[in-house]
């Protein structure tokens, strides 16, 4: 069933989250070899738990330009390894030094360290296998255009470089709101940026559509985060799956140690409104990312 027979968002998400888990257990490896055991390791963190938002955003932007299911949901599946990944390394004690993750233990908790790493290191690089692979598009250029921006969105100048600038912003407690922006558009927006811009790549779309979508992921990616912010000083651990509370321990800058609760919940309502407005040019047709809006915003997740 395609996601555009959909209506309702919410069992639009859930029915992204089906497909795409299935299609990633399916390009996951498995077996009894020696190298096994970093098998396990990606099977665990990357299968069984999450939203799949990401994935959801590339399967949506798909329907919009009548791309096949087969195409849509291998980009998917290979946004949500690379998203796996990130999560993986993010959790490790030379990072942000978490031990649970979706409400279970986090890789290197279940596993060990260096397994986590391989396990994470062995995500990223099955994610450009798929990319690169001619069942997720016949046309070559495609392919490189899909491996290109995700790796610009993952790099050091995306996903890499904003937890870099997360890391030094543990000891640099006077950020201006302006510089936490830049932090989480690369940290957390990259890739939500990406997962919204794939299908239009699949889809061969004009460019003043991709600009359209590129502007709806913007302000979409950092209302997300500011909600992230939020959630870490009202959520719980049993409604988030992880530790909370941890950026006011450590005295992180962030949106809401700078804007206060009410503002920063102001603000990323302003940025969903703003989001949903960039969508004008597709119609009835965005129905599904206009929803998806209000989710990011009223989320307890």
């Amino acid at each position: 069933m395609p996601l555009s027979s959909f209506s309702a968002f919410e069992p639009a998400l859930a029915h992204a989250a089906v497909s795409t888990e299935q299609t990633m257990e399916r390009l996951l490896p498995r077996g009894d070899s020696d190298e096994a055991r970093v098998f396990e390791a990606m099977r665990y963190s990357s299968l069984g738990g999450g939203k799949r938002l990401r994935a959801f955003f590339v399967l949506a932007g798909a329907t919009l330009f009548k791309v096949g299911a087969m195409p849509a949901l291998r980009t998917a599946s290979a946004v949500e390894f690379l998203h796996a990944y990130s999560l993986i390394h993010d959790d490790l004690p030379a990072m942000d030094d978490d031990d649970l993750r979706r409400g279970k233990p986090a890789c290197h908790r279940q596993f060990d360290e260096a397994t986590a790493i391989l396990a994470g290191d062995a995500l990223q690089a099955l994610a450009f296998e798929v990319l690169a692979h001619e069942a997720t598009h016949g046309d070559p250029a495609v392919r490189v255009a899909l491996v290109s921006e995700l790796a610009k969105a993952a790099g050091a100048h995306g996903m890499v470089g904003g937890q870099m600038l997360d890391l030094l912003a543990e000891t640099q407690t006077d950020l201006s709101i302006g510089a936490i922006t830049r932090l989480q558009r690369l940290k957390t927006g990259a890739l939500i940026s990406y997962s919204c811009a794939a299908g239009a790549i699949l889809g061969k779309a004009a460019d003043s559509l991709r600009v359209a979508l590129a502007a709806y992921a913007h302000d979409l990616g950092l209302a997300f985060q500011i909600v992230d912010d939020l959630l870490d000083v009202e959520g719980s651990v049993e409604e988030l799956g992880k530790a909370t509370n941890k950026d006011t321990a450590a005295g992180k800058a962030t949106f809401v140690s700078i804007l206060g609760r009410e503002r920063a919940r102001a603000q990323a309502s302003l940025l969903a409104q703003q989001a949903s407005a960039h969508l004008e040019p597709f119609g009835a047709a965005a129905g599904l990312l206009r929803q998806a809006t209000r989710f990011v915003v009223e989320r307890r997740a």
